[in-house]
Order: structure tokens, then C-alpha cells, then sequence
């Protein structure tokens, strides 16, 4: 029986580090942002008696730095990623940084927040958990999100079913169960889960760039024409009288305090 690609490879496996290369102008213009009453939520609770500081890995463009940032959290934007990083825009609060998950070079305890939007699932999970919990500081959190496509949306659902198809059904279309080495760490043993509804507005060129903002759509000529082609039907009978299509999210919050009191010890060379 042959193996199916999420029983071969692992996403972290899979050149995390520059796939997003060619998409980083798609990424920052097209990808969706987040709810404000997720970010609040990810904020609720933390000691404001002096700016917040957060880690945001996997930053991307910086779509959620930004999002951080206009709340008066201090951002610390850790991209691996040259181009995404030089596509980022410049903003108040913000310092973009080299670096990944599993090795962010910031200070043991330097931080109240760390952020994962849209990236989890692209991390090595051991290291990177053990990295998190290394920089957060005792009072400090950890914030893995999701915008998951709603599939009871027609139009989203058909949107799934051709990035799908067009992607030869790539793992990452459903990240693995992504969260579960988060829920079975002992290093963050407590986690809350938060559900919000959000809506992307796009019109067809939006539409387009949306689904080539996805790291693992082939860029082959053919390909391109066949993607094409099904967004333009999916444009052309779900698009409203203003000329726009709505993409439906559910966006998924999973927050994890920092353990308080009990010490957990990370062997420093674990099996």
C-alpha cells in the first residue's frame, strides 16, 4: 500500500526556511489578517503595568506584527525568510529579525508573548515548544493561531476543493493536525482554545493572488491556466453586486500559560 505524503514527511521537513520566497509580494498583499477580538483575547490578562513585549515567529510579512503592534505591544518580528522580510512594511513597535522557531537568539526570559499566526505547523514542534517556553518569561504565554477556511461557505468550499486539486492534495492543506504536539507538551501543559468568525473580502485579482500566496500552488505554466480558469468560474458566480467574493475563516486561538510554580525540567539533551 503506498504511503500518504503526511505518513512520509513532516511539514517542517519540507524547506519551510525559503519556500515562501517567490510569494512574499502575494503574501503581505492577499493573505488574510485576523479578528480584533482574537487579538484581544491573546492580550487579556497580561501584565500592562509596562509595555508588552512579544516574540511574533514565523512573522511573514508581518501581517499579525502589525496587528500587535497597533495595540502598543513591542514586536519582536522573527522571520527566517529574506524576501519576507524585505517585503514587511516598516512600522512603529516593530523590529523584524532573523531567525526561526527553534532558534529565535533572544534572551532566556525576555518575553511576555509569543506568537505563532499561520505557522505552527511549518515548525520542527519539539525544539521550537522548548524554545518558546526558554524566552517566555514566568508570567508570559504562548499564542498558536489559525485561520482555518470554513468549509459550510459554498464559495469557500469550492475555493478548498480547487487549491486542493491544483496542489495534488499537499499535506499542508490540512496541517497535519498541527496543534497536537502543543496539546501533549509538558512544557505548557494548559491550553485554551477560542474560536472567531472572520470574512476576507477580494475581488478577482485578489482572489488570484490569495491562492498564489500559497506556498505549494505549482507555478507551471499549465497549472497556472487551470487555477485560473477555476477561480474565474468561482469568481463569476459568487462574486456580489460590488464585484467582491467573501472568503470565510473559523480563527482558531490556542493560548498556553507559561506553568507557574513547579519547575519543568528540559533535559538538555533529550532523546
Amino acid at each position: 500500500m503506498n504511503k500518504t505524503n503526511s505518513e512520509v514527511i513532516s511539514l517542517h521537513q519540507m524547506n519551510p526556511l525559503s519556500r515562501f520566497s517567490q510569494q512574499a509580494e502575494d503574501y503581505r498583499k492577499y493573505r488574510p489578517s485576523y479578528p480584533n477580538a482574537a487579538i484581544a483575547t491573546i492580550l487579556e490578562g497580561l501584565d500592562q503595568s509596562s509595555s508588552i513585549v512579544a516574540a511574533d515567529i514565523g512573522a511573514g510579512t508581518g501581517i499579525s506584527s502589525h496587528l500587535l503592534a497597533e495595540t502598543g505591544v513591542q514586536v519582536v518580528a522573527i522571520e527566517p525568510n529574506a524576501a519576507m522580510r524585505q517585503e514587511a512594511q516598516p512600522y512603529p513597535l516593530i523590529e523584524f529579525t532573523e531567525g526561526t522557531a527553534e532558534a529565535t537568539n533572544l534572551e532566556t526570559a525576555s518575553v511576555d508573548l509569543v506568537t505563532c499566526f499561520q505557522a505552527f505547523h511549518w515548525f520542527n514542534p519539539k525544539p521550537a515548544l522548548k524554545e518558546f517556553h526558554r524566552i517566555l518569561k514566568p508570567k508570559g504565554r504562548l499564542a498558536v493561531v489559525w485561520n482555518n477556511r470554513d468549509l459550510k461557505d459554498e464559495f469557500t468550499a469550492g475555493y478548498s476543493d480547487l487549491v486542493r486539486r491544483i496542489s495534488n492534495n499537499h499535506p499542508a492543506e490540512s496541517r497535519l493536525n498541527s496543534v497536537e504536539p502543543l496539546l501533549a507538551s509538558p512544557l505548557f501543559p494548559e491550553v485554551n482554545y477560542y474560536s472567531f468568525a472572520y470574512r476576507q473580502q477580494l475581488n478577482l485579482e485578489g482572489l488570484i493572488g490569495r491562492a498564489n500566496s500559497v506556498s505549494y500552488i505549482p507555478k507551471e505554466t499549465q497549472a497556472q491556466q487551470q487555477l485560473i480558469s477555476g477561480l474565474q468560474e468561482l469568481y463569476d458566480y459568487y462574486s456580489h453586486q460590488n464585484g467582491l467574493v467573501y472568503m470565510a475563516y473559523t480563527t482558531s486561538v490556542y493560548l498556553a500559560p507559561k506553568p507557574k510554580g513547579k519547575r519543568v525540567l528540559i533535559p538538555l539533551n533529550p532523546p
